[in-house]
């Protein structure tokens, strides 16, 4: 014989239906502005993390270059602005003696890539990127873990750009580190 059904005690209702909601242009603008201001806030907090260790500090400018120059649609005139301005700690001093040197205008003129010159040869010593280097020229894949070699190849790569002026030869170190 079959089993019994159990029966419900309290009616079925029906599932509430989805409300719409209309959103402003100027409300629309106020999200997007908060998740700018939020993923400012997350590369801000790896940019201090970066200047305190010189191995991330390539990938951190190159991350708020990336980044939050195409969120917030940010133009090349405003860029050196835009970044210097979530710079704390000794990083804030160090840009403020530059500004001193110069003017606001001339200092926030200058290209995002002399920027990234300028902290990089301030927070990067000369001698930790030769190490960085060394350990490049001599990555190889250790086994079959061609995952973990790419990964430290993108990372080092990063880093150690005045190794490969062109395309081409960073192609051919990566072919260079796999097994034949």
């Amino acid at each position: 014989m079959a089993p019994k059904r159990a029966t419900r005690s309290t009616p079925v209702t029906p599932a509430p239906t989805a409300t719409t909601t209309t959103v402003t242009e100027a409300q629309l603008q106020a999200l997007i502005d908060q998740g700018v201001a939020a993923a400012m806030a997350c590369v801000a907090e790896d940019y201090f993390k970066g200047l305190r260790d010189h191995r991330t500090h390539s990938m951190v400018l190159r991350k708020m270059g990336s980044m939050c120059f195409a969120i917030s649609n940010c133009t090349a005139s405003c860029q050196v602005k835009f970044a210097t301005c979530t710079l704390q700690d000794d990083a804030l001093t160090w840009w403020n003696a530059h500004v001193k040197t110069t003017t606001p205008e001339a200092a926030h003129a200058m290209p995002w890539a002399t920027l990234k010159k300028m902290m990089t040869d301030k927070y990067c010593p000369r001698g930790e990127i030769k190490k960085i280097e060394t350990e490049m020229w001599n990555l190889k894949v250790k086994g079959t873990d061609v995952v973990a070699y790419s990964r430290r190849f993108q990372q080092l790569a990063l880093m150690c750009s005045r190794m490969f002026p062109e395309e081409i030869d960073k192609i051919e170190k990566y072919i260079g580190g796999c097994p034949i």
